[in-house]
């Protein structure tokens, strides 16, 4: 008789890890569409060979500033992201934040419910890095107070 959550799927473990017994360590059922999120939130488009639409355009974002309007795009690609590689989930909704503590990290809450699983909702914060701000401004020229000048004579 097969068990009622074998649709969930087994699989590697990510990130790719040894266990005890030396082999490659495994994940399955919910840990396993959880850690598939992961995968399809950390792979930019064009990154797999074979599969160059899969992933999350939210790496277009890590030059962007930490605004509201980028927080609003992050949501957006995570839920495109996740609907169109993860069949395994329903009603997924994603919220942006700057985090307090790190100003160049752009924290996603996902909320989602796992296919035929009575609504029960998950939750898991994906932590985005944005590339942080200089703190120099450049001078009107266009060369930053910071830059060093190098005298070939």
């Amino acid at each position: 008789m097969s068990n009622d959550k074998d649709f969930l799927g087994k699989g590697l473990r990510f990130p790719v890890s040894i266990n005890l017994n030396g082999g490659v360590s495994t994940s399955q059922y919910e840990e396993n569409v959880r850690q598939s999120l992961f995968v399809i939130l950390g792979t930019a488009p064009g990154e797999r060979i074979n599969r160059p639409q899969f992933g999350c355009q939210i790496h277009d974002l890590m030059f962007a500033p930490n605004n509201d309007l980028t927080a609003a795009r992050a949501e957006v690609y995570c839920e495109e992201a996740i609907y169109k590689f993860e069949p395994r989930i329903q009603k997924v909704s994603c919220r942006a934040f700057p985090n307090k503590d790190e100003p160049n990290r752009l924290d996603i809450r996902i909320e989602y419910v796992i296919a035929g699983k009575n609504d029960q909702k998950r939750n898991l914060v994906f932590p985005f890095y944005l590339k942080p701000e200089d703190e120099t401004e450049p001078a009107e020229n266009g060369i930053s107070a910071s830059a060093t000048v190098v005298n070939n004579a």
